[in-house]
């Protein structure tokens, strides 16, 4: 019983961990433009990944044509891809300045030549390993980018804003899934139950990524 429960929040957890920084947001409203992008990402990913469970848990009851959830998350990387990177962009940290707003043009140009000749942004059998894996790279970069510019601000303290716990909590999430989004579609194709192991690792690294942009939220009204 214990088990099942676990495996049911897990398996719904891509819902329900969006609901701790959507309720911190509820209560401290007030925050700055920078989280913007965020915040819109966090009410498009709920639509998303509502929709995306509910085809996953009832897809006996949808139509054939609506039997995948695939395309949603073709959608949500997307969408995480580009609020993410106009978050990055409003910091308007010193550095690497040109090269952030440089990167949704390369990630544009990517989508549209995955999709036109090695994806199907549509196909049901399996998720875009390519699209989710060049995602990861390209936020860690961001992340990467954040780090090394807030190192070069000597009076800065690194932790002391809520921009340190969103790119905590995005760098943690990418890290880990980095490798199951290049190695996912091979495990699916020939060791499924792998795979679903390493999904369910996917949802704890998401749950870890909400909970930190929780505590950015609320890090805005203590501070």
């Amino acid at each position: 019983m214990t088990k099942q429960l676990l495996t049911g929040l897990l398996k719904w957890s891509e819902v329900w961990a969006l609901l701790i920084p959507l309720l911190v947001l509820l209560f401290h409203r007030k925050q700055p433009a920078q989280l913007k992008p965020v915040v819109i990402y966090l009410w498009i990913a709920l639509v998303i990944n509502i929709a995306a469970d509910l085809i996953a848990s009832f897809k006996a009851y949808f139509p054939d044509w609506a039997q995948s959830n695939n395309p949603l998350y073709n959608i949500h990387s997307i969408v995480r891809l580009t609020c993410f990177s106009y978050f990055f962009i409003a910091l308007r940290q010193p550095s690497f300045t040109q090269i952030k707003k440089l990167l949704p043009f390369i990630a544009s140009g990517f989508i549209i030549v995955n999709f036109t000749f090695f994806d199907e942004f549509f196909y049901a059998g399996n998720l875009s390993g390519n699209l989710l894996t060049v995602e990861a790279y390209l936020l860690l970069v961001y992340c990467m980018f954040y780090y090394l510019s807030g190192l070069s601000e000597e009076e800065k303290v690194l932790t002391s804003g809520f921009d340190f716990w969103v790119v905590t909590g995005l760098g943690i999430y990418v890290v880990i899934n980095f490798f199951i989004f290049l190695f996912y579609v091979p495990m699916i194709t020939q060791t499924a139950q792998l795979a679903v192991t390493m999904w369910r690792v996917h949802n704890v690294a998401y749950i870890i990524f909400c909970i930190f942009l929780a505590k950015a939220f609320y890090a805005v009204n203590t501070a």
